[in-house]
């Protein structure tokens, strides 16, 4: 494909608001450029409606038992202050070698090159195997679309999945990720006025037990993973009270934890719960609960073929070294690791660090370069015997 259809293609990306919302036009998009193949027996296109608007999509080439999963997320976040920006976040602007707008790094920029990748191996006729894409909704804001589709079997009986996300412009390949437990916890009492605070029951004051004795707790988790590093845990949000003269019958801490795979989440869970049935037992404590959206941590290997036949297929393309990393956040990784069969989940995309900030963009270069290193990756991928 000509770069200036790549262009094309990464430019009508970013011209799809798609922040938390309106996925459906994204795997609308994207399916319009498979539609000249959509007869073909060996072409299969289907969008999984997540809520009204909001579509996954699954696009299937080629043949054989052994399946390449592609995977990248359709939403972006928020633009934020659009001042910061230099132009419009939402139509591509080329300044000096960079793509500039909302998605271009984060990861519209990879799920561009994978959708090219199999676009070219469509246009030439010639597919190495059978590739499934894997395009999801919701993934800024809890994997959701990702958890979809695996709970659906739309990922079960991979060999492989290698995920699009960001990796420092291709230079390292993320095997493992923490996993993220965000929690709050509410406190209820009973209003009086301050004058007589003997009389009620101070919900801020059984919170604040809770927020001292939950930093105890959460520093006994601490074995270190070698690429990971520790379980972290940050008190991120505290609310409570109605007026300046009353004891607060309600009060809610929430916050953000990241695990790592020594610690699963429902280890976690246990602790957390035990320490709030704990405080429960005093007399006037009424705490509950709640985890939103919890994902896994992803525990990678090193030593998997999947990883070395990217460092070999690298090594024939870049200068130097790829970098075999943890990732600190979360992404789908942690939903598809749930998938039915025994396969490697990797992340390796161009995009940079400019993800989640004003200005974000994305080296063509590196794009360009990224579709080469896909095609090569997926002929390498179906090789029965590949020597390391």
């Amino acid at each position: 494909m000509e770069k200036e259809k790549q262009v094309e293609i990464l430019s009508n990306l970013i011209a799809i608001d798609s922040v938390n919302d309106k996925e459906a036009e994204v795997a609308d998009y994207i399916a319009s450029l498979f539609a000249p193949y959509k007869d073909r027996e060996d072409v299969d296109i289907e969008q999984i409606p997540y809520t009204p608007g909001r579509d996954n999509l699954v696009i299937t080439i080629g043949k054989g038992s052994k399946i390449l999963g592609f995977s990248g997320h359709e939403d972006v976040v928020d633009t934020g202050d659009l001042s910061a920006w230099d132009s419009d976040p939402y139509t591509a602007e080329i300044r000096k070698g960079q793509l500039y707008g909302r998605g271009a790094s984060d990861m519209k920029g990879g799920l561009a090159a994978l959708v090219i990748t199999m676009l070219d191996f469509l246009e030439a006729d010639n597919i190495p195997g059978k590739i499934k894409l894997l395009a999801t909704v919701g993934e800024e804001t809890g994997e959701y679309g990702a958890a979809q589709l695996t709970k659906e079997g739309y990922a079960d009986g991979l060999a492989g999945l290698v995920i699009a996300e960001p990796c420092d412009e291709m230079q390292e390949v993320g095997i493992s990720a923490k996993g993220v437990i965000d929690y709050a916890v509410t406190a209820l009492g009973k209003s009086v006025h301050s004058s007589t605070p003997e009389e009620g029951i101070n919900a801020i004051d059984h919170l604040i037990d809770f927020a001292n004795e939950v930093q105890s707790l959460t520093a006994t988790f601490d074995e270190v993973d070698p690429v990971l590093g520790k379980l972290t845990h940050v008190q991120s949000m505290f609310n409570g009270g109605e007026q300046i003269n009353s004891v607060p019958s309600k009060a809610v801490i929430q916050g953000n934890i990241r695990t790592i795979p020594a610690y699963p989440n429902q280890v976690v869970f246990y602790a957390l719960d035990h320490l709030v049935e704990q405080l429960n037992q005093k007399p006037g404590y009424n705490l509950s609960i709640q985890y939103i959206f919890p994902e896994e941590a992803v525990a990678g290997d090193p030593d998997s073929s999947l990883v070395q036949l990217i460092k070999s297929v690298h090594a024939q393309m870049y200068p130097e070294p790829i970098k075999v990393v943890g990732n600190s956040g979360a992404s789908d990784a942690s939903e598809f690791l749930h998938a039915k069969g025994d396969f490697s989940i990797v992340q390796i995309g161009p995009g940079n660090d400019t993800e989640h900030q004003s200005n974000e963009n994305i080296s063509l270069d590196v794009f360009y370069k990224s579709v080469e290193f896909y095609k090569k990756l997926a002929e390498a991928f179906f090789i029965e015997k590949v020597e390391f």
